[in-house]
Parts: C-alpha cells; structure tokens; sequence
C-alpha cells in the first residue's frame, strides 16, 4: 500500500484536522465538533465496525435524517474502507428492502423513528442514536486503518429510479477527491465561510458539493435536519450565515415566507442553487431581494458526483438561464444520436467526461455500458452550448412533451407562466392524450391572496407561445409532489394524472 501518495476521503480528513485542529468544524443542536474531534470520531466508529465483523469493501446502509451521527458514520465509512449505502429516509417497503438487499449491505445504521421499516429485512442493524456514545468514547482503542487506495470503492449512490429499478452509482475515493478540487475553487470556498447545510446529507449534493468541501477547507457547518423556511431564515441571521444552498423549490419557499422580508440576512454572501432548473423570474426576485449575496448556479447529477459545470456570479448578468461552463476536472460535449457535436444553439444530449464520474452502476453491467456508450457518460439531458461554451439546460429527455408529433421543452412553458404575478410555482408534464399522444399539461400553485383562472395563463402563453406549445389544460394545485431533497417530481403528477 502506497500510503505516501494515497489520497481518500479519510486522508483528506485527517488533513483538515492536523490542519484546523480544535476550531469548530460542525454544529448539530448543542453538540460542536470541532475538526480533530470529527477526526477522532471517525477512527472511534471505524474500531467499532471492524469489531462487530464489518471488512474493508462491505458495505453499511445509512437510514436516517440529518444528523451529526449520520455525518460520522459516512466518515468512519471512508476511514475504515467501507462502502457507504446513503438510503432516503422517505422510503419504506420495497423500496427500501431494494436497496439494502441489492447493494448487499452487511448492516444498516438508521434511526430509531425508522427503526419499525426495516422489519422483514434480514440484514444486521444499529441505531444512529448510539453513534454518539461510540464517537465519544475516550477509551476506545486506536484503530489500524485498512489497505485501500484511491480507486477502493467509497460510496454506492442510488438514483432516483424515475423510469425503472433504481441504480446503485459507484463512486470511489478519487471520484470523490477529484470532486472537491473542482468544487472548492468554482463555489470559492474559504475556511472563514459560516455555512448552513439543510439538504439531506444523503443526496449527493449536500455532502459532496457543498459540506465535506467545506470541511476540507476549514469552513464552519451548522447542520439541521430539514430546510424549514422559518429555521432556515432564523440561523441565517442568528448564526451570521454566509454561504447557503438550496434547489429552487426551496428557494421559492423562503421567498414566500413572510420572515424573509423581516429577518437580517446581510450575512449571506455567497447562495447556490441547482438541483433543478430555476426559473429564471425566481432568479431575478432572489437577487433582487438579497442584493449583497453573489449567486452561483451549480448543475451536474448524482453520477458526476455531482458537479459537472458552474455559472459563476460575474456570468449571471449576460446569461440568467445558461448553468455555465464545465468546472475544472470535467470535458463536456452537447451530441447528436451518432455522438457528433451539434452546432452552438442545436439542441442534444449532453455528455461528460471526469475523474468525478462513477466507475459503473453496481451490478448492472447493461446499464453501465449503454451509460458509457462511445466513451462519454450520457446525462439523459437535453441542452445546447452558445457561440461562448456556455451551456443551457433544455430538459430532461423524458421530460421533453411530444404533443402531436412536434416536441416541447417543458422548460420553456414554465419559464413563461412563472412571470404572472399570481404564480407561486408551476411544473408543466405531457399526459397521454389520444389525439396529441401527449397533452401540455401545466400544474400551478397560486401566490397567498392572488387569483387568475385559465384563461388568464393562456392568454400570458399566447403572447410568448407558439400555439403548438400552449397547455391544453391547467390544473391549480396546493403544492407539487418533491422528495425530502426539494425537488420536484414530475413522475407523480404524471401518475395521479395521467
């Protein structure tokens, strides 16, 4: 084993903590880590796993909310060399037995409020409750750390499974590694950011993009368990934030909620946003509304880990709508069926190649080979580059509406109705429709006080629209369907409609 020139995930947290030493690293509720005691932690758990039977390469189901114990188990993961499975606390049943069975994991630590739906899976479990106490626990004995290098296999990341079975992303050490050199330079992390992390740390893109860059640099983390608009904008102000991610729809929801017109939020200088497009009328009314904060757009997918590429805050003002160009460790091509690069401003599918890419889908060999098909990693999105390498996101290809045989960017419908001043939020799907094979459908949630029928929003589209892409109906909804991670999910209005 090549220690001298290894580089994990574990190495990069024992480098942090030589480094920072006793600042404050996280903070979950009262308890404050500093970097050396995460550091400390991390062994501390490693020891236990090891001692209860777990080896170098198993994998451990993590199952529960945000937490500081969750936090640690995905370090001891990485400093002991096993194979983290981050599962959504959302799910039960079936869909939870798939991905512990399918990623043959040995034990699943989760949390006792979810303790009752692993009944009837036979794998060995802990509760994340008795993390602490282990973390803690001043007489553990040293822990010897394991052969592993930078190709070892660090996480198995679980798609969504919007079109079939869910797909286990393998994600090694350099991936990972590879990821937080791109990230930390593109979103100019520094070690003096107060930072609040209020996305899952399941999903790929609280932890790997935004909280364990952070840590690597030295940054300070206030974790909680949900992004309630009125904690988010309480911490803001009380902790003095000054970095601050979020999806739109979480956006949206901190923009409507009374308390942002009352809470000092002068803190914040620098606010993300991905995950899913954001309308750019919803852009304008954030910057509008928070001035001094310089905002980053940051796309990718949980198989790049997730960042691929970065419009920075200088770029916003030319190209609101573009996602920007790619980071520093990503090559990213827009491609015809054949693999061919189209022309600036022609739609294809967007293409990538990085270090950050996933290694392969656990024990899907098809799958991966038709990922990987010509030697690019194919996104399943639809976009196109302007004349300057900037990169736009048309849609997802599954969310592209064939109405009548003419294709229609979902993307662009919204983009028209979220400029009436009584839309809230707005998703628009194609439902099956035996004329139009798929109908224009568009679901809106209405601002507080604010009203507008059909007509209305029909009227707006006709203006900007070709008729060809008018919604042939519109449904008024309270809310729209999103998973704990905020975004939204088209596949079920597609469901309970179609």
């Amino acid at each position: 084993m090549d220690l001298m020139h290894r580089n994990t995930v574990g190495d990069g947290l024992r480098r942090a903590a030589r480094q920072f030493r006793d600042r404050s690293a996280l903070v979950f509720g009262d308890r404050d880590w500093s970097f050396n005691a995460l550091d400390r932690a991390a062994n501390r758990l490693a020891r236990h796993f090891a001692d209860s039977g777990v080896r170098p390469g198993d994998r451990i189901a993590a199952y529960g909310r945000n937490s500081d114990a969750y936090f640690i188990t995905w370090l001891a993961c990485v400093r002991g060399g096993f194979v983290h499975v981050p599962v959504n606390y959302a799910l039960t049943g079936e869909e939870l037995s798939y991905i512990v069975n399918q990623s043959g994991s040995c034990l699943v630590v989760a949390g006792a409020a979810l303790a009752d739906n692993l009944a009837g899976i036979d794998v060995a479990s802990m509760r994340l409750e008795d993390v602490i106490p282990i973390a803690l626990n001043p007489d553990a004995p040293a822990f010897v750390e394991p052969e592993l290098d930078d190709n070892s296999l660090g996480q198995i990341v679980y798609t969504s499974g919007t079109t079939a079975a869910p797909k286990g992303a393998m994600m090694t050490h350099r991936a990972m590694m590879s990821q937080y050199y791109s990230v930390i330079p593109s979103m100019n992390f520094t070690e003096y950011d107060r930072a609040l992390a209020a996305l899952p740390l399941y999903h790929t893109a609280q932890t790997h993009a935004f909280t364990m860059p952070q840590l690597l640099v030295g940054a300070r983390t206030i974790l909680i368990e949900a992004p309630l608009p009125e904690l988010v904008l309480r911490l803001i102000e009380q902790e003095r934030i000054t970095s601050f991610f979020a999806p739109p729809t979480v956006w949206i929801s901190l923009l409507r909620h009374p308390d942002f017109a009352t809470r000092d939020l002068s803190s914040l200088e620098k606010v993300y946003y991905g995950a899913s497009i954001m309308p750019v009328p919803v852009l304008h009314e954030l910057r509008q509304r928070l001035p001094n904060a310089r905002p980053y757009n940051c796309y990718g997918q949980t198989e790049i880990a997730p960042l691929a590429t970065m419009l920075r805050p200088e770029e916003h003002d030319a190209r609101p709508a573009s996602c920007g160009r790619p980071c520093l460790n990503v090559e990213t091509r827009v491609v015809d069926l054949d693999m061919n690069d189209v022309p600036p401003g022609t739609h294809g599918e967007i293409v990538h190649r990085s270090p950050h890419l996933l290694v392969g889908y656990w024990d899907k060999p098809k799958e991966t080979a038709e990922a990987f098909a010509g030697g690019w990693f194919h996104s399943g999105d639809v976009g196109y580059f302007d004349a300057d390498g900037y990169l736009y996101i048309v849609d997802r290809i599954r969310d592209v509406i064939n109405t009548g045989g003419v294709l229609v960017a979902s993307r662009e419908v919204e983009e028209v109705l979220f400029t009436h001043p009584a839309v809230s939020e707005v998703a628009v799907v194609g439902l099956p429709d035996e004329k139009w094979i798929e109908a224009v459908t568009a679901f809106v949630v209405l601002r507080p006080d604010h009203t507008v029928d059909e007509a209305g929003l029909l009227a707006l589209a006709r203006q900007h629209l070709a008729p060809y892409k008018l919604p042939k109906k519109v449904v008024f909804v309270d809310n729209l369907p999103r998973n704990t991670a905020g975004k939204l999910l088209k596949r079920e209005l597609r469901k309970q409609y179609g």
